[in-house]
């Protein structure tokens, strides 16, 4: 058994329907179990045990076996002097003080199902490690748990605006458009998206936000995706985005990112990089003040509407430079749009309302979340698939949260659910 399951045991009291025991057959009623120590020093302090009607107040360590005690020093070290208990699970041998004072111990009696499930759910391949026990859990708890969760995303969310903010100093505008950009990259291209906001101030956007076409000479020049060897195709809108760029960035002194970071193998051509920027263009022309604009926003369909774009009229036949292809029209799709609500103009207004203290727009940014379609992506179809309900975006970014946060890392001792599947044991 790891140790650390030991502690979580007794921090949450999993072993009340046994009686315990002293080794040497004194009775023992835990009052209070103390409270778990993160740093060095007993493992939980002021704890409170009854041993045979007496009532002591003290520290509490615990160790698998009781010669780890001397394995770790303990009985040179005064800091454990004010052990009162010593839980074990094997009592190998007596323990002692630094003065040579024996220390009480007992042997925990737990359910044995608490142990091996917890093993086989540390070796465990599924989407999550209790796959096989959470639709067990009732209802309530599992709603509760994820309104918690969905608290610790908005204020993780928001701790990344923040670090933003202390960077770009205090300038919204300006880590909104770069926050927006990373989720242009949809994943696949989130981190070079990124880095082109980051090498294109915005302000050097703003001088030219009225013109589609000097944007979009911006934006591909800044993504490395206007290079001279391409120019041997004689694409003309390629040729002349390339002499654009030349000039807009000899005037800012624009220093392009890396073409060979984006990617686009095993991608639907719709999300392909050269469209999303062409998408990025058409809506930083589209609005100035595109932070402002959506926080102003009242609802859910009236920030659809300002992210809703059209790309300029060469990507209706192209998905990449210098190669044609049938008509299509590209346009953010719904999900796309929802995705950039969910990710990013939601937790920006949260953020918002946090630093300026209105609490309005924190209640409002929480009421929308609720109001926008659940996100279509493998993680929220493996919970559906097990069978919890998700009901819209806040359900689903619950739900992400804790599989990014927990499940992956099987941090079950951390997790709720895993608390009310032991309970059951």
């Amino acid at each position: 058994m790891p140790e650390r399951l030991l502690h979580y045991i007794w921090q949450q009291k999993l072993f009340m329907r046994f009686k315990q025991q002293t080794t040497d057959g004194r009775l023992i009623e835990v009052i209070d179990v103390g409270k778990l120590n993160t740093d060095g020093g007993p493992d939980f302090f002021n704890a409170k045990i009854k041993i045979d009607g007496q009532v002591w107040a003290g520290n509490v360590e615990i160790h698998i076996n009781a010669s780890d005690w001397y394995n770790h020093h303990h009985d040179v070290d005064q800091a454990y002097d004010s052990i009162i208990l010593h839980v074990v699970m094997r009592a190998d041998c007596e323990v002692s003080r630094t003065d040579g004072q024996p220390i009480t111990q007992c042997e925990l009696k737990i359910p044995e199902g608490i142990q091996h499930k917890y093993l086989d759910w540390l070796v465990s391949e599924t989407f999550i490690p209790c796959q096989n026990d959470i639709t067990k859990v009732p209802k309530i708890y599992i709603e509760d748990w994820k309104s918690s969760l969905l608290s610790d995303r908005f204020l993780k969310k928001t701790k990344a605006i923040n670090d933003l903010l202390t960077m770009y100093g205090n300038n919204w505008e300006e880590i909104f458009y770069i926050t927006l950009a990373h989720y242009f990259g949809f994943h696949t291209n989130g981190v070079p998206f990124e880095m082109l906001a980051k090498q294109t101030p915005l302000s050097y956007i703003g001088k030219h936000r009225d013109n589609l076409f000097q944007l979009e000479a911006i934006l591909f020049g800044q993504a490395g995706m206007l290079i001279d060897g391409l120019n041997e195709t004689k694409d003309d809108y390629f040729c002349l985005l390339q002499r654009e760029y030349n000039f807009l960035q000899k005037k800012f002194e624009l220093s392009p990112i890396e073409g060979s970071l984006w990617k686009r193998l095993r991608m639907r051509p719709d999300n392909f990089p050269t469209v999303r920027i062409a998408e990025f263009a058409a809506l930083l022309n589209k609005s100035d003040h595109l932070f402002a604009t959506l926080l102003g926003a009242e609802t859910i369909g009236e920030m659809q509407k300002i992210l809703e774009v059209e790309t300029s009229e060469y990507w209706d036949t192209h998905y990449v430079f210098n190669q044609p292809s049938i008509m299509h029209k590209k346009h953010l799709g719904k999900n796309a749009i929802n995705t950039l609500i969910i990710n990013v103009v939601i937790p920006f207004l949260f953020a918002y309302g946090l630093d300026r203290e209105q609490e309005a727009l924190e209640q409002r940014a929480e009421l929308l979340l609720d109001k926008v379609q659940a996100e279509e992506n493998s993680i929220v179809k493996n919970w559906k698939n097990i069978g919890l309900e998700v009901r819209s975006a806040a359900d689903s970014q619950a739900l992400i949260h804790l599989h990014e946060h927990y499940c992956s890392d099987h941090r079950c001792l951390h997790c709720r659910i895993a608390k009310q599947i032991f309970s059951k044991e």
